[in-house]
């Protein structure tokens, strides 16, 4: 479904009216390939991007232009499919050059070529006073975005190059960045004072691209829109609330990478910790308009703030090993992986909040890699009916629990306690649910990184990390992440397939969390399509 000029309008969309140019630096990555060029691309489609847009490729490779727009050409159409005039036309826009992050000199040559481009992109000249350096009336600003799809080692370099030379003089300049923000408490505070001895908070978006997903940005509303419920979302109704991530493949090639994070640092100290905020956090002032950006955000600091750093007694690791048919390899059959790594590829830790709301309730979170399933979800799991055991000739009631899914497809359901059919009168578990793409299938529904790039063209930061917030986050897992490192907390083994170590079911259940094995959440909604 296309978005109507007036929506966009609307929608804090007036950068269109103006030059933009984005930077992709690490344009020859795997990041960029997969992700910033199709979220782009997806943005032009739609008309969130003038036709007259400047995308520039920036890495140290050597390209042409069309060296790289056919690199990612292949991750902007689908296989086979009939020739797109919306892809050759975003192609067109697509320009390169090469240089050292950190290379003021290839910096300003390619700054020099972003001025005449954006010379080139209408019909009124950027014309800018001397003195005050603002476009004069009635003419276009040039903004642009800087999208870091960089290892963090080199955020510096290029971070001080473009304050240099490559700065817009007329409009707004934006850095997008993205994860890892450090590997530590200490490394995330030095490369956060380094990075804002640049540029301030307000030129800087973190992206962590499950605060892009519709499912979490639902959050905010399903909480606070609707009167059911604030008066049972505390302590004294929450039985506990679980995150679960869960990946049904491995390492696959890429475990020289992910031996030196660990799936704590990867998933759940920026994912699911985004996630919980959003759960766990007081009312903001205002979730949207004016001034909602840091209004969401310190009230997002303020819950972290009530956190005690992780206990080692709260937490169980895994690695994985090779399936039992023989048919899926273990970690450390992985090149990149030493035989002696202690990296965990599977962790469940416990995480409680002091504070009036949650006191006493567990937030449990789970992720895994080669595990039986992929899947995101949230999972808030209510206490028991008083009087429940007795009243229905003492068949147990299951809990209610309202699931948040986020992959692999995005949907809400209320796991509810009804009468089964018949004549019996007997209670059975059901559901009220909500599956996204079946209930609005022709409403655009863009991924997580579509979203986030459109926020930081329309300047919108609450759904980006900030500094504060970041720190907070590391000092609630840096203490036991030094443990790990230190290997006091060996992981476990499990297979290739299977739900991990028994141990973190183990844990789950001391939590009080009870788990209903006779309802499926999927098998029960297929029978309903």
């Amino acid at each position: 479904m296309s978005v109507s000029m007036a929506e966009r309008k609307k929608s804090g969309c007036g950068y269109l009216q103006h030059a933009l140019s984005i930077v992709v630096v690490g344009a020859s990555g795997d990041l960029a390939k997969k992700k910033t060029f199709p979220a782009l691309l997806d943005l032009y489609r739609h008309d969130f991007l003038p036709k007259s847009v400047t995308i520039c490729g920036y890495s140290r490779s050597k390209m042409s232009d069309e060296d790289l727009r056919t690199k990612i050409k292949p991750y902007l159409v689908k296989k086979d499919a009939a020739p797109d005039p919306v892809v050759e036309k975003f192609l067109g826009r697509v320009y390169y050059r090469s240089g050292g992050y950190g290379s003021v000199e290839a910096m300003s040559k390619m700054v020099a070529d972003l001025e005449v481009w954006e010379g080139q992109t209408g019909d009124a000249s950027l014309i800018v006073d001397p003195e005050s350096k603002t476009v004069k009336h009635g003419h276009r600003a040039a903004n642009r975005v800087y999208y870091f799809a960089i290892p963090p080692n080199v955020f510096l370099d290029t971070a001080a190059s473009i304050k240099q030379v490559g700065l817009s003089a007329t409009g707004f300049t934006r850095l997008v960045v993205e994860k890892p923000f450090g590997h530590d408490y200490d490394s995330a505070l030095k490369l956060t004072d380094d990075l804002g001895a640049h540029f301030d908070e307000s030129y800087v978006y973190r992206i962590d691209h499950y605060l892009g997903k519709e499912m979490t940005q639902n959050l905010l509303v399903l909480r606070f829109s609707n009167t059911m419920f604030e008066p049972i979302w505390n302590r004294d109704s929450v039985q506990s609330v679980t995150f679960t991530f869960k990946e049904n493949f491995g390492t696959e090639g890429r475990g020289g990478y992910f031996d030196r994070y660990g799936i704590i640092r990867d998933v759940i100290q920026n994912h699911l910790m985004q996630v919980f905020t959003l759960i766990a956090m007081e009312q903001p002032i205002r979730v949207s308009g004016s001034g909602s950006a840091d209004y969401v955000r310190d009230a997002k600091v303020a819950v972290l703030k009530a956190i005690e750093p992780v206990r080692a007694e709260n937490v169980v690791l895994g690695q994985y090993l090779g399936s039992d048919d023989g048919t899926q390899p273990g970690y450390k059959d992985d090149a990149g992986v030493p035989d002696d790594s202690n990296t965990p590829t599977f962790a469940t830790c416990v995480l409680f909040v002091k504070n009036r709301r949650w006191d006493g309730v567990p937030f449990i979170f789970k992720a895994g890699k080669a595990l039986n399933e992929t899947k995101a979800e949230v999972r808030v799991q209510f206490k028991d009916v008083p009087s429940g055991s007795f009243l229905f000739d003492d068949k147990p009631l299951p809990r209610n629990e309202l699931v948040m899914k986020l992959k692999p497809e995005e949907s809400i359901y209320f796991k509810t306690n009804v009468k089964a059919p018949g004549l019996a009168n007997k209670p059975i578990q059901s559901e009220l649910d909500l599956s996204y793409g079946e209930r609005y299938p022709s409403l655009y529904n863009p991924d997580a990184y579509t979203r986030l790039v459109l926020e930081v063209l329309r300047g919108k930061q609450a759904t980006f990390v900030r500094s504060d917030e970041l720190l907070e986050s590391w000092k609630i897992f840096t203490p036991v992440l030094n443990l790990i490192d230190a290997g006091e907390i060996p992981p476990l083994p499990y297979k290739f397939g299977t739900r991990g170590p028994e141990e973190s079911d183990e844990l789950i259940e001391k939590m009080g969390y009870t788990y209903n094995k006779n309802y499926d959440w999927e098998e029960a909604h297929k029978e309903h399509k």
